[in-house]
């Protein structure tokens, strides 16, 4: 039998290799009646989850969905009533379920890589579901948070707002001649002017840090260089800072203690995921050319270990 290799693209969905006639169809099919059942389950699921809010077109906001919204934008509880704020998320809501409707019409959804996004955002959500729900089943007990204040105290009594004066620009071709020239860089003036030579853009502005969210790294970069001018790299971005200031202001008390269980449920937030890529690993296996890439990959990362 020959393999059977599948392809999508933006014409649909087609089946190579194969000499069965039936299998792109009944793939294809398969395919489009999956994403179909996940809309249909939505449509019907959605107005018995709660009661009914507005209705545009086809679709509906229940009171289950606006509270789900007023969680995921962080909104207290006691501001959850309030008429501005109600207003400002349903108009969000309306917009999103408005141009749902749209693309339903259009039958977007029925599109192969529309199908994709939707089945890759359905995985994301469950992964991080499965996560958060270990994470949740381990207690954190008043020694736990005892424990981890004491131990960080730039988080807590520690804890610093430092005022910098910054210099932000694309890192590009030019960007390493600016980079070297800054090691003499007596103030931000010389940077400045040296990116304005080389006509790149940049930005100048002053920062805000809390030694409570900053990385160790940059912490201890900004200890050794108080006085002085340092380069540090933000993703696509490179970074002159000039520390202008710093004031003490410690957390303490019940606030503290709810930062600490942040904090905690971060970290092992972050050890269960890389517990997680482990198994993941181990578990997985790789067909034709991907087991060869993969197999490299994993003898790197032993040869790293």
């Amino acid at each position: 039998m020959s393999a059977v290799v599948v392809a999508i693209s933006e014409g649909g969905v087609r089946v190579k290799g194969s000499r069965n006639a039936w299998a792109r169809s009944t793939f294809s099919v398969a395919l489009l009646l999956f994403a179909i059942t996940l809309v249909g389950c939505g449509r019907k699921e959605q107005a018995s989850k709660g009661q009914v809010v507005a209705h545009i077109g086809d679709q509906v906001i229940t009171t289950s969905e606006l509270d789900n919204e007023l969680r995921l934008a962080n909104v207290p509880a006691e501001h959850q009533k309030e008429p501005v704020v109600i207003r400002q998320v349903l108009n969000e809501l309306v917009l999103r379920k408005y141009l749902v409707d749209r693309a339903l019409n259009s039958k977007l959804d029925r599109e192969p890589s529309v199908l994709l996004d939707i089945l890759r955002s359905r995985d994301q959500v469950l992964a991080a579901a499965a996560a958060s729900r270990a994470v949740a089943a381990q207690p954190t007990t008043q020694a736990d948070l005892d424990r981890y204040i004491a131990e960080h105290p730039s988080k807590f009594a520690n804890r610093r707002i430092i005022t910098a004066d910054e210099i932000v620009f694309p890192l590009g071709p030019k960007a390493q001649a600016v980079i070297d020239a800054s090691k003499e860089a007596n103030s931000l003036d010389d940077i400045d002017q040296k990116l304005t030579t080389l006509t790149m853009a940049h930005n100048r502005s002053v920062a805000v840090f809390n030694t409570g969210e900053m990385t160790e790294d940059l912490l201890n970069l900004m200890q050794n260089k108080s006085d002085g001018v340092f380069f540090v790299r933000a993703g696509p971005n490179g970074v002159f800072l000039k520390v202008r200031g710093e004031e003490a202001q410690p957390l303490q008390g019940e606030a503290a203690v709810n930062a600490a269980g942040q904090y905690i449920r971060a970290d092992r937030l972050k050890a269960e995921t890389g517990m997680a890529m482990v198994s993941a690993n181990l578990d997985a296996r790789y067909e034709g050319e991907y087991a060869a890439i993969m197999s490299q990959n994993a003898h790197g990362a032993r040869q790293q270990d």
